[in-house]
């Protein structure tokens, strides 16, 4: 009967003699490509101590902080000047004014605070209406053309979490854009 080879069991298997030449000495020192690792320490870390914390650095307050009148000034009327110039807008005045609703049957309701902006020589007219001192709280919008009165107020961003000075640039140039008074259209 011839004989059954059987799979050796760990530790009973040869390695074939071509094998043994082959593999490294335990005695030859290793070569590899990567440089020796570096373990140098820190002074601080050598006498024991632990090294100074990074100081933070303190963010500097948005520019939306800025108390309400001083941030539409300062702020808010140069960058949308700038933005709806870069639209093609070429004669634009835009001011800062308290003042009465200019909307049919709104005109008892009080003074609110109002960004105005007129073009194409005073054709075109929009506010932007804020009556509480926080671009925070409730906004709205209104637009006129031809010297008319101003017939419908709309919300403005009323679905945002945070208004910030760019958004609120963004939505007066969207808005007057969908009224196709920009260049764009």
């Amino acid at each position: 009967m011839p004989e059954e080879s059987q799979n050796p069991t760990a530790g009973e298997s040869e390695s074939p003699s071509a094998s043994i030449e082959n593999a490294p000495s335990s005695d030859a020192p290793e070569t590899t490509d990567k440089p020796p690792a570096k373990t140098k320490k820190p002074a601080a870390q050598a006498d024991g101590e632990k090294p100074p914390a990074k100081a933070k650095k303190e963010k500097a307050p948005a520019v939306e902080d800025k108390p309400f009148a001083e941030f539409i000034q300062q702020d808010y009327l140069p960058a949308l000047q700038t933005a709806l110039t870069k639209q093609g807008v070429q004669d634009l005045e835009v001011r800062f004014a308290k003042q009465k609703l200019p909307i049919a049957g709104m005109s008892s309701a009080g003074d609110c605070w109002q960004v105005i902006g007129k073009f194409q020589e005073g054709q075109r007219q929009f506010n932007l209406y804020f009556p509480q001192e926080n671009i925070q709280s409730q906004r709205a919008f209104s637009c006129a053309e031809n010297n008319t009165n101003t017939s419908t107020l709309e919300p403005f961003l009323i679905d945002e979490r945070k208004i910030t000075l760019d958004l609120m640039v963004f939505g007066v140039v969207q808005r007057l854009n969908a009224q196709k008074w920009l260049d764009l259209n």
